[in-house]
């Protein structure tokens, strides 16, 4: 009986390298023998438990992409994913209980984990770009791969109900913390009350804008967005936040000397700038005005996510050590004290951006 790898063999015409490729968490991911190479990975289904549809959002996505680059003179091969289907002329091969994709591999490319204010300029100008070549994507058609994902007034319910059933008795070792993050309640509904409304509009957003997400080329400038796994509709404030909370950080999530926890000004500044070069015209009036508070509050929703797990027994964030997820939630509250204190400032870098 032939294993997977052999199949993968017949149905994309290369050898694939049984060694894992890359640092990602998620997916298991590895790299084809033949030419040209193939980024082929194993879907994580216990994550995304609908991986045809899933697929579906990201075909979509790259057509759009691809056709839009194509009309402005670039390359597609490099300036976005392109998706390979298999013999069979399917997006996804399944073996037995396991899904698995393939897509180009970019040559010449590389990650960034720690950057500079330059390289988070040009992840700004990456994300931009991303969002204004989709602006006039249909958002509503896309599967929602994880229902309520940035949905922060639903992160608060959750919350409040894995605080009340305290099932592994650690309330009362974080009052401090389940404080902060109840006398915020009221800001949790800044954006997504806004777009139910229609204030804000719906639009395609990446939903996890690390700036490793980013390919860039070797002299530092980015060539394309990838990990498309959570493209859904959204907001676009949610991907500006999400990239600079980490993107914008003076330490690591983890860090447990809040002395050294906080944002780097410069930084937010550079991917303001970046982002703004790329995709303000697409965005409206209200989108830019609330680019700050978005910084604040997706630091506010990934804290308030740590402490939900840190009550409910540690299950969806991996830990590494005891209490990790209490230190990652005091750790992101450190950075959103910081964040508004000096809102007024990143008001007026946004202005100054614009």
């Amino acid at each position: 009986m032939k294993d997977s790898f052999e199949i993968l063999k017949d149905l994309y015409g290369q050898e694939v390298d049984p060694t894992p490729y890359g640092n990602g968490h998620i997916n298991r991911t590895y790299v084809s023998k033949g030419k040209p190479r193939l980024i082929v990975q194993q879907i994580n289904t216990h994550v995304f438990p609908r991986p045809l549809d899933m697929m579906n959002n990201i075909v979509a996505v790259t057509k759009h992409l691809t056709k839009k680059l194509v009309a402005a003179g670039k390359d597609p091969l490099r300036a976005t994913l392109t998706v390979v289907p298999n013999k069979n002329g399917e997006n996804v091969s399944v073996i037995g209980n396991d899904y698995y994709r393939a897509y180009l591999f970019v040559e010449d490319s590389v990650c960034y984990d720690l950057v500079s204010p330059a390289i988070l300029e040009e992840a700004g100008k990456s994300y931009g770009a991303f969002q204004q070549l989709l602006a006039d994507f249909p958002a509503e058609t896309l599967f929602e791969t994880i229902p309520h994902f940035h949905d922060t007034p639903s992160r608060y319910v959750t919350f409040t109900e894995v605080l009340e059933r305290d099932a592994h008795g650690r309330a009362a070792s974080c009052k401090e913390e389940i404080a902060f993050f109840k006398a915020h309640e009221d800001f949790y509904h800044t954006v997504q009350d806004r777009l139910d409304s229609g204030v804000l509009p719906l639009a395609v957003t990446h939903n996890d804008t690390k700036i490793n997400n980013i390919l860039f080329d070797k002299d530092g400038k980015g060539l394309c967005v990838i990990d498309l796994d959570t493209v859904m509709p959204g907001s676009r404030l949610y991907d500006f936040g999400d990239a600079l909370r980490t993107g914008a950080a003076t330490a690591a999530e983890d860090e447990e000397d809040l002395e050294k926890v906080g944002f780097d000004e410069e930084k937010f500044a550079a991917f303001a700038r970046g982002y703004l070069s790329t995709v303000k015209d697409a965005m409206t009036e209200e989108e830019i005005q609330l680019l700050p508070e978005s910084f604040l509050l997706l630091t506010l929703e990934c804290g308030m996510r740590f402490l939900t797990d840190y009550l409910d027994g540690d299950n969806y964030f991996r830990i590494h050590k005891p209490n990790h997820n209490l230190i990652r939630a005091r750790n992101q509250m450190k950075q959103a004290i910081e964040i508004e204190k000096r809102l007024p400032q990143l008001h007026e870098i946004v202005r100054e951006s614009t």
